[in-house]
């Protein structure tokens, strides 16, 4: 185990469980929330991490690890027991491929006939009542992180024009329309119109696509869906995005203030002043 998953706080606050579930996808994400737990005084951190997904140096954030395969739903649920998790988090994507290509275990087949739509909600829900039925809660994937949820106003790079800031307003009525209707959390928007609308691409891709369209002077709109379940599904943006928005003509991004994760915050921050991207949080519509 590494200097900063040994590192806790000694006055743990009574409602902070002694040991916290780690449901650990691809990214930065699994680390920055086993940090800030570390942080809030969670003592025991344990891992269910997924093959070709997790990150391996991610092991030495946490004091045990479980490598699996998507679809070990039986496997994973043994594993916290064993760790006495009764809290659990998801944190990290899951390649959206997997989730089409599960080799499941007995435990997700039966879960799975009970599933009638099968997407990224419907599966994460399934799997998060499978869950309690072990004893184990999910909590909220935004969980000890307040610092990385930006507050509404100007966060970084310039600040908008007029013309963004109507644009701004714009593409949050719109972002917000669409992720009622599930289809994706992010539009691409430029003069009034729209030029992308996410959906199984996700928002790279959307932003490439609407970027390419607008030929320079576009903005991403980034939102939360009107009933955000946070447990599993939390909109975030990181130094990828703004480098992806950067290279793509994208110059404005405009995310929903106090839901949407900044991961790698300091890096991201440096990059909106470097690469001149305007990074502002909006109160949701």
């Amino acid at each position: 185990m590494s200097s900063a998953a040994a590192e806790s706080d000694s006055s743990i606050s009574s409602d902070v469980p002694p040991v916290v579930g780690i449901i650990a996808g691809n990214g930065i994400y699994p680390e920055i929330f086993a940090r800030a737990a570390r942080k809030a005084g969670v003592p025991r951190l344990v891992s269910a991490a997924f093959k070709g997904e997790t990150k391996e140096a991610f092991a030495e954030e946490v004091d045990a690890i479980e490598w699996l395969r998507v679809g070990q739903l039986g496997k994973m649920i043994k594993f916290f027991k064993k760790h006495e998790v009764t809290r659990a988090v998801m944190v990290g994507q899951i390649a959206p491929r997997n989730l089409f290509d599960l080799r499941p275990d007995m435990r997700t087949l039966k879960m799975l006939s009970s599933v009638k739509e099968r997407n990224a909600e419907t599966l994460f829900g399934a799997i998060g009542d499978e869950l309690e039925k072990d004893g184990i809660s999910l909590i909220s994937a935004i969980t000890y992180l307040d610092d990385y949820l930006p507050a509404a106003g100007h966060v970084g790079g310039p600040e908008l024009t007029e013309r963004q800031q109507e644009d701004a307003e714009y593409g949050m009525g719109i972002a917000k329309e669409v992720s009622r209707l599930d289809i994706g959390q992010t539009v691409v928007v430029k003069k009034g119109t729209v030029l992308a609308v996410e959906a199984f691409e996700g928002t790279n891709e959307a932003i490439k696509r609407g970027a390419m369209l607008g030929k320079g002077e576009a903005m991403m709109v980034k939102v939360s869906k009107p009933k955000q379940d946070f447990r599993f599904d939390v909109p975030c943006i990181g130094p990828d995005t703004i480098n992806t928005a950067a290279d793509a003509g994208v110059n404005a991004i405009v995310v929903e203030a106090e839901c949407t994760l900044m991961l790698g915050k300091e890096e991201l921050l440096q990059l909106c002043d470097e690469r001149k991207v305007s990074l502002v949080a909006r109160a949701g519509a």
